[in-house]
Formats: structure tokens, C-alpha cells, sequence
């Protein structure tokens, strides 16, 4: 036997790479003198480290938060589009999936934000005179009442209704503060995933039931092509809470009036709340109500929030707004807009002076044409997208009052088509089943994006589905 047969060697155990490798060894030609013994095995034994002790403290975590299921949605999308960009770096990838704007704030707004001789502009800041600390928690008058005159003239809300804030999303959690634990919630389904993240870490819910995909004692109201996306109320239990928004993200239908006076009624009849999203008011081209107040009798049963988000491209920007007016009482009689006031003060300081300032250019009569041909440059993108999957022969929704065109994939995944779509495109989108179990086998595909990549994006769908 040869001496390499007989060699030993010492190898450290954490050099797993070093282990993996084949190992070869060249001996010299020559004699060597070696006495009769049995050769033996020698084994390498992996020893592990010494474990660390990990300190924890004695604070047990929310088992609410515990409930959630993997990531909320649109940061799931980013880290999959992130990864398949690690993985094709030279790939231009396009991205239509969070409904994130992407065309310049108009100067018009911005110009009040910094130059403009409006409230609360930034240069001003910078001086004794124009100085200013804490505003109202619940927004500076002029700009409550430019939302109250451009949104609700005729509609009966006041400016003291309106709640000047940093986005519906963040008063959406507010809300479910002052609304608590003990009550029971219903949502579109599909339907913006923030309704129901909240409601599980606020404690409304029971744990998530993998066979339905859905969580328990939260009524699901099924919204389909086949209902027209709009739920059957007879078969709706009847919940203290209602989340509804139209134009609806992801499917971008809208309620029309009669569909609201519905809703507006079975809300009366079980003494229930409607929390109201009309964050795509703007996009609205039919005539279907804007806002909820438009329908007799909703401020004794509705509040409403909105945004700027998605009408002056205020997505970084942050402000919003809700209207709880003054007809919304409680069971005991007491008013729901004080304890929502109260929530506020204990939370929020109120939305950063300078981006009310910019609010407050948006209702200007030169902000709001503005504001509408970026809306106008959306809009055109939704008719490219959607011409281009009719062309396809998919049957496709929404396009119409909002930023969202909603696919359908029959009898198919919706992650498994945005995987595909993103692999051989290059193209992100949004699976349809992370904004509820109805949108399971759709797709949504923003119209926001510049005309470019618009365009090629669906140049790609073509090639892709031809």
C-alpha cells in the first residue's frame, strides 16, 4: 500500500467547503520502509461551537401580530422583484405592480411647498416671521376647509368633519384604535390587504384558516365578475364594521348609486359602520358617486377617508384625510368624531406644515387642472394596458375609474403567473390572491408608470402570451 493510502490528515470542521472538495495528493517515486501494520480508518468529527446564550427579555409577543401570515403584501412583491434583479443584473425591469406614482409632482404644488407666497412654505421656515412649530392635530383651517368646499360642497360635511392626516393607510390603524378589539369587521374581497392586517393586530380576528385562506370571524363579501364586483348583501352577516372603497383597489370597479344606497341602507338596518376608501375618487369617469355622502342619509352610518397619494403624486409626500361627520354616534349616542379626535391627539401631531402647504396649492383652481392631467396620463396608460390584454383574449376588469387593470388567469395561480410573467418578462405585476382569496387567478397591473415602460412592458405581454 502506498503511503497516500496511509496518510492522515488534520482538517478543521468549519471549513465545510474545504470538506466538499475532492482532495488529491501526488507522491514522489521512491522506496520507503514501513513496518507491517494493519492500516486504519481515520474519521473526521465534526465538534460544534460552543452555543451562545441569547438574552431575551420576559415581555411575550403579541400573539395578534403572531397571526399575520408571511409579509404584508407589497413588500413581498419588492423583495421578489429585488431578488430576480440580483439574478438578471443587465435585465431592465419594469415595474407595475405597487401602485406607486411615478410622474413628477407639478410645479404648481411644489413651487408652494418652497417659493410660492402661500401657508406654511418651506423658505419661510427660515425666518422669525414665518416660523412656526406644532400645528392642529387636526389639520390647518384653510386647507380643511379647501377640502370640505372642492370635495363636499353641497354634501353637508363641515370643515370641523374633516381630519387632516399623513395618508388613508396610516388612519385606517387609527381608525381601528378608536373601533378596538371587541367588535366584528367585513371587507370586499379582494379588497386593500391594510383592512384586514389591522383588524388581525388589533385582535378582531381569529387565526388564519389555511384551507380558506381567510382569517376567522372576519366576513369575507365576495366581490366577482359574476356579481359584477359588487357582494350579495343578503348573504353578508351582519358586522359592526364595514370596509368598502370604490373605485376598488385591486379590481378597479366602482359602486354605482344604487349599489351605495344598498350598502347605505343594510349599514341602518344592522346598525353598522362603513368605513369608506375613496382614494381613487378622481380617476371616476362614470357617473357613480365620488363619495359616500352623496347617498342620502350615509353621515348617520359612514366616515370616509382619502388621499393625495394618487392624485398630485403625494405617495412620498404623505397627506390625506378623513371626514367623520358629526351624525355618527355610537350605541350610547356619543360621537364617534370625538374619540377619533381623541386618537389623534394622543397619536399624531399633526401632517408636516409644508405638505399641507402643497395640499393647499392641489384645491387651487390651477392645482386642481393640474392634478387632472397627471390623473389624464394615468388614465392613457390604463387604455394601453387594457387594449393590450383584450387584444390577447383575456377577459380583463377595472381600467375604467382606476389606476388598476385586473387580469384573469382561470385555473391558475395568481403567484405562479406573476412568477411567470416576471421570469420571461421581466415585468413585475401583483398576485391577485395577496389582496384576498376572491383574487385568487387574477393579476393586477398598475397604470402607473412612465409611457416607455408602459409601452414596453406590454410589448413584452404580447410576446410573452401570443
Amino acid at each position: 500500500m502506498s503511503p497516500t493510502q496511509l496518510l492522515s490528515t488534520s482538517i478543521s470542521s468549519t471549513s465545510s467547503a474545504f470538506l466538499a472538495a475532492p482532495i488529491t495528493f501526488k507522491a514522489r517515486n521512491q522506496n520507503v520502509s514501513m513496518a507491517s501494520k494493519k492500516p486504519s480508518i481515520c474519521t473526521c468529527v465534526a465538534v460544534p461551537q460552543e452555543q451562545k446564550n441569547v438574552y431575551t427579555t420576559q415581555v411575550s409577543r403579541n400573539a395578534n401580530i403572531a397571526k399575520l401570515q408571511a409579509g404584508y403584501l407589497f413588500p413581498e412583491v419588492a423583495r421578489r422583484r429585488n431578488a430576480h434583479m440580483l439574478k438578471y443584473p443587465d435585465a431592465k425591469v419594469i415595474s407595475l405592480g405597487i401602485g406607486d406614482t411615478t410622474e413628477p409632482i407639478p410645479e404648481v404644488i411644489t413651487s408652494a411647498m418652497s417659493k410660492a407666497r402661500l401657508l406654511f412654505r418651506a423658505e419661510a421656515l427660515s425666518t422669525l416671521e414665518g416660523y412656526s412649530g406644532y400645528g392642529n392635530e387636526q389639520g390647518e383651517k384653510p386647507l380643511r376647509t379647501a377640502i370640505t368646499s372642492t370635495f363636499y360642497g353641497d354634501l353637508g360635511i363641515e370643515d370641523d368633519d374633516i381630519f387632516v392626516s399623513d395618508g388613508a393607510k396610516c388612519d385606517i390603524s387609527r381608525l381601528q384604535m378608536v373601533f378596538g378589539a371587541n367588535l366584528t369587521m367585513a371587507v370586499q374581497d379582494p379588497s386593500y390587504p391594510a383592512y384586514v392586517d389591522s383588524s388581525v393586530i388589533m385582535g378582531q380576528t381569529g387565526q388564519f384558516q389555511k384551507d380558506f385562506e381567510k382569517y376567522g370571524k372576519i366576513e369575507y363579501m365576495r366581490c366577482t365578475p359574476e356579481n359584477g364586483f359588487f357582494p350579495d348583501l343578503s348573504k353578508v352577516t351582519r358586522t359592526d364594521i364595514i370596509f368598502f372603497c370604490s373605485p376598488n383597489n385591486p379590481t378597479g370597479s366602482a359602486a354605482t348609486r344604487e349599489q351605495l344606497t344598498r350598502l347605505v341602507q343594510f349599514a341602518k338596518d344592522n346598525g353598522s359602520i362603513i368605513v369608506f376608501d375613496s382614494a381613487y375618487a378622481m380617476y371616476m369617469s362614470d357617473d357613480n358617486p365620488r363619495s359616500i355622502f352623496e347617498i342620502p342619509g350615509a353621515k348617520e352610518v359612514a366616515l370616509e377617508t382619502s388621499s393625495f397619494s394618487k392624485y398630485a403624486g403625494f405617495t412620498g409626500v404623505r397627506l390625506g384625510w378623513t371626514v367623520v361627520p358629526k351624525q355618527l354616534l355610537y350605541s350610547d349616542g356619543f360621537p364617534v368624531a370625538k374619540d377619533f379626535n381623541r386618537v389623534i391627539c394622543t397619536s399624531f401631531n399633526g401632517a408636516s406644515n409644508i405638505c399641507q402647504a402643497g395640499g393647499l396649492a392641489c384645491l387651487s383652481p390651477e392645482g386642481l387642472k393640474a392634478m387632472s392631467e397627471v390623473i389624464g396620463f394615468y388614465k392613457e396608460n390604463t387604455n394601453i394596458i387594457m387594449d393590450t390584454f383584450n387584444s390577447l383574449g383575456f377577459n380583463v376588469y377595472g381600467g375604467k375609474n382606476a389606476p388598476y387593470v385586473w387580469v384573469h388567469f382561470p385555473g391558475q395561480s395568481s403567484w405562479d403567473v406573476f412568477s411567470e410573467i416576471l421570469e420571461k418578462t421581466h415585468v413585475v405585476t401583483t398576485p391577485g390572491s395577496g389582496f384576498g382569496p376572491a383574487g385568487e387567478g387574477f393579476v393586477r397591473v398598475s397604470a402607473f408608470g412612465h409611457r416607455e415602460n408602459v409601452l414596453e412592458a406590454c410589448k413584452r405581454f404580447k410576446q410573452l402570451y401570443k
